[in-house]
């Protein structure tokens, strides 16, 4: 799959809002993001190492190139870092794009050139990588739990364990994954969990007063046990979060929900050779919070031309 809005071509500054936008991201939020990035390189000075080897106003040209094998996300991004460095130095910098976001990528593909003053490309090579290669790492972990889930029905989907700041650009990198994003935060859905039933004294009482409170939100059940899965769907439940259960529990609650219409998700420390059997329980969804917390970058380097 692919991701809109980072076409290959020249993605000059004017354009990065738009191809955020079409991303599905607040481009106000993700600037935020990569000033403060910048901020932090440069809290304690400029860069002294690139400063003292090059010559101002050197301009040259270089190369984004993948190291390994994943999926891409985090080109517009990128570009951001880019062009608002070069914007605060009064330079100006072409990107091209060569690989949009959501494409495979292997070892050795140059994803992207950029062209602008040295200085100003050496000092932003840091900040951009990292975020370029956080975002691919979680785009890569997504699609191999979506090519093991292909065909079955079942749907892999994050969670809100994220890096704190930086929930948005991982919920996009997990769609260009091929994944689903569940709630983005505490306001757009309601999840009752285990410490919500203790307070409330059960299923049905905990979802009794999240429907008067919020009744046009969506809202999930955490479920430990069948039993709780029965009271969640007598109580008018729409979706039951399945917590740790094995395959063979799986499969009794899916028997349980699907004939009245109730989803299910799947929840607990799954790994990608978990994929298979959990599938074949019938669950609608698969959430794997190590999509964000725990997956690996992916490995880009950048090439002076």
């Amino acid at each position: 799959m692919s991701a809109p809005g980072t076409a290959p071509g020249v993605l000059g500054p004017e354009r990065v809002p738009d191809a955020l936008r079409a991303a599905g991201l607040d481009p106000r939020g993700v600037l935020e993001v990569v000033d403060g990035a910048l901020r932090e390189d440069l809290a304690l000075g400029p860069d002294v190492t690139t400063d003292a080897i090059l010559p101002a106003g050197a301009r040259g040209s270089a190369s984004v190139v993948a190291r390994g094998d994943g999926r891409l996300a985090g080109i517009p991004v990128a570009a951001a870092v880019v062009h608002r460095l070069a914007r605060a130095r009064g330079a100006d910098a072409t990107v091209e794009v060569l690989v949009e976001d959501g494409r495979p990528v292997s070892a050795g593909r140059t994803v992207l050139r950029i062209r602008t003053q040295l200085r100003c490309l050496l000092t932003a090579e840091r900040t951009m990588l990292n975020l370029l290669g956080q975002l691919s790492g979680v785009a890569t972990a997504t699609a191999a739990w979506a090519d093991a889930l292909a065909g079955t029905g079942t749907v892999v989907r994050d969670t809100r364990k994220t890096v704190p700041g930086l929930r948005a650009l991982q919920k996009y990198a997990v769609r260009c994954g091929g994944g689903a994003n569940h709630r983005m935060g505490l306001g757009d859905a309601a999840l009752v969990k285990d410490n919500h039933v203790a307070a409330a004294g059960s299923v049905a009482a905990a979802l009794e007063s999240v429907r008067a409170h919020a009744p046009r939100l969506p809202c999930e059940v955490e479920c430990d046990t069948l039993e709780q899965v029965r009271e969640a769907v007598a109580a008018g439940a729409s979706l039951v979060l399945l917590d740790n259960m094995g395959p063979a529990s799986m499969a009794e609650a899916v028997a349980l929900c699907r004939p009245v219409g109730v989803r299910t998700e799947a929840s607990g420390g799954l790994v990608l050779p978990d994929a298979a059997a959990v599938a074949a329980t019938g669950v609608d969804y698969v959430a794997v919070g190590a999509l964000t917390h725990s997956s690996p970058v992916l490995d880009l380097g950048l090439d002076l031309d």
